[in-house]
């Protein structure tokens, strides 16, 4: 009986990771003619913004509800270079939908290359305070689809 429950586990349907394509611009590259490393950092709030907007709407609806999203904690790692004009594949999942924040996992590829992996953790806020407050239900339902198959299981 067990080992049905592994079998059927084993091949339960993964969500697939969120995904924006961009173009490498010249103005973000360096003089070493490689995407300056700030910039990933645009890349993470990029796809983390066309997430949010396919998964709860626009962001300014979100405020004009009371509550906004800030970022709490930042980390990247660099494994290849993204030079100018390359076609990479931004991809991002919900690695864990807490009660008031939640971190989201992103990987910029090019081709099937990993270039950088990394994470972002932003935290609910209301608007008049500024006070860490609950994700409303609204948006964790929003995001629950993109939410990664080892947290939804763990």
């Amino acid at each position: 009986m067990e080992r049905t429950a592994v079998l059927t586990l084993a091949f339960a349907p993964m969500p697939a990771p969120f995904v924006h394509e961009l173009r490498v611009r010249y103005g973000e590259c360096d003089p070493q003619g490689i995407v300056f490393n700030a910039n990933y950092l645009l890349y993470f709030d990029v796809v983390f913004t066309e997430l949010w907007r396919a998964a709860v709407g626009p962001w300014r609806e979100m405020v004009q509800r009371g509550v906004d999203a800030v970022v709490a904690d930042a980390s990247l790692s660099f494994r290849a270079p993204a030079r100018f004009d390359d076609e990479l594949e931004l991809r991002a999942c919900v690695a864990k939908l807490g009660r008031t924040s939640l971190t989201t996992e992103i990987d910029v590829v090019r081709g099937e290359q990993l270039l950088v992996s990394g994470a972002l953790r932003h935290v609910c806020v209301s608007t008049e305070t500024w006070a860490k407050t609950e994700l409303p239900e609204w948006v964790r339902s929003g995001l629950e689809p993109f939410v990664s198959a080892h947290t939804a299981s763990g």
